[in-house]
């Protein structure tokens, strides 16, 4: 019981990374608790305290998500030829330089940079660490998805903690929370400048383009990178369809409890759904946790047509769709991210990484215009439930033909297999 209870301890498997690896996945949960000190708080700081109008509000939350996820390509390019370590580093002194920038703006103009320095930030560092952890991953005899698995739940531990904190300073004032997230960055950098070895890029002689030539000519990698990023979009329908559904039922505020039900689930069970889809194996993994997504959507889609019920129950549909969705995530994300390493032949991971990220913004962008055509009172609220459901569906196909298309997906043959007692 007690070996049993170690396996899936989040502390005791982190404790068997070698350090690299270590720095890197508590990393995450560093970098978020900092993003997301700030983060739920900012469009409030904006209306409330700067008396922005919605379209200015709006146009710095855009620049924030595009300099973040549609230039993860670049950073992604730059980790290849300059290595890990500078990239990174760089990546969080533009965070620290963004947050104390939004610490004092009370300008559009300087809002703007400070908006874009924090989300081009994320596009060096992300994919730098992202590519670094596939590479070190790959010469450990941990599994892969289980090491992605455990990156996700830091990651979900800073989701939870962040906020928490954010609410307590946010009592104080927003420049006290924008200057304690640019804080908890420069003790990033400090030990990663400390600790992360320096290595020179895997393609320190090529020029920074020739990792984007090279994807761009994987067709399987491509149609991958597309049939994955529904994931994506699905995901930010936390954001979108979500609260939009809790208001139709009465229950908007139950929105927060509903991120935290999300978050709590991926820190419980992770590790073994992590564990369980790397037995399964890609082939029938992949497909499955889409069309597990998908019937998140296509559940709430029919609960909708009923009437509200009274009481807790009219939040049923909700709960539901966090759930499931939760379900898919885990069942699907640490496995992709494994699966990205074999499909670039363990080489430019830093392109692969950026562009399948870069992949994933570009649907949500336009896959959020084309959802919110569809909110709207005149079309009935099942409808763009009905149609988000469509499209992990499809991807499930996808991933089915991919998966069958690529054989070393199902394997590990360079490492040796774990006792699995």
């Amino acid at each position: 019981m007690a070996r049993g209870l170690r396996r899936w301890s989040i502390v005791a498997r982190i404790g068997e990374l070698p350090a690299p690896m270590r720095l890197i996945v508590l990393g995450q949960l560093a970098f978020n608790t900092g993003f997301y000190l700030v983060l739920p708080f900012f469009a409030v700081h904006l209306g409330q305290n700067l008396g922005l109008s919605g379209a200015a509000i709006g146009l710095l939350l855009g620049l924030r998500t595009f300099s973040q996820q549609g230039l993860f390509v670049v950073g992604g390019a730059l980790a290849d030829r300059f290595g890990t370590k500078p990239v990174a580093v760089t990546g969080f002194v533009v965070r620290i330089t963004g947050f104390v920038v939004l610490a004092f703006a009370d300008a559009l103009p300087l809002l703007v940079v400070g908006t874009v320095a924090v989300g081009f930030a994320a596009a060096l560092f992300s994919p730098a660490v992202e590519s670094e952890l596939a590479r070190l991953a790959a010469r450990s005899p941990l599994p892969r998805a289980e090491v992605f698995a455990m990156f996700g739940v830091c990651g979900q531990i800073g989701v939870v903690v962040g906020p928490v904190l954010g609410a307590l300073l946010l009592a104080v004032d927003f420049a006290v929370t924008a200057l304690t997230a640019a804080a908890v960055f420069v003790v990033v950098l400090v030990v990663f400048v400390l600790v992360m070895p320096r290595e020179p890029g895997a393609h320190a002689t090529d020029p920074v383009l020739a990792g984007w030539r090279e994807v761009a000519r994987d067709r399987t990698f491509l149609a991958f990178a597309v049939a994955y990023s529904t994931w994506l979009l699905s995901y930010n329908q936390l954001y979108l369809l979500l609260p939009i559904e809790l208001t139709r039922v009465g229950a908007p505020g139950a929105l927060g409890l509903l991120f935290l039900l999300s978050a709590l689930l991926v820190i419980l069970l992770q590790l073994p759904f992590a564990a369980f889809a790397r037995r399964l194996g890609p082939r029938r993994a992949l497909p499955a946790g889409f069309l597990v997504l998908s019937l998140a959507f296509a559940s709430t889609a029919a609960l909708v047509l009923l009437p509200v019920p009274a009481g807790a129950w009219r939040v049923a549909p909700a709960v539901l769709f966090v759930v499931l969705l939760t379900l898919g995530e885990m069942a699907v994300v640490p496995l992709a991210q494994d699966a990205v390493g074999r499909l670039a032949g363990e080489r430019r991971l830093g392109s692969y990484f950026g562009v399948l990220a870069t992949a994933g913004g570009v649907v949500v962008l336009l896959g959020g215009i084309g959802l919110g055509a569809l909110v709207d009172p005149a079309v009935p609220p099942a409808v763009p439930w009905t149609v988000t459901a469509l499209l992990p569906a499809a991807s499930a196909v996808a991933l089915a033909v991919l998966a069958r298309r690529v054989p070393a997906l199902g394997s590990r043959p360079d490492l040796p297999e774990r006792n699995p007692a």
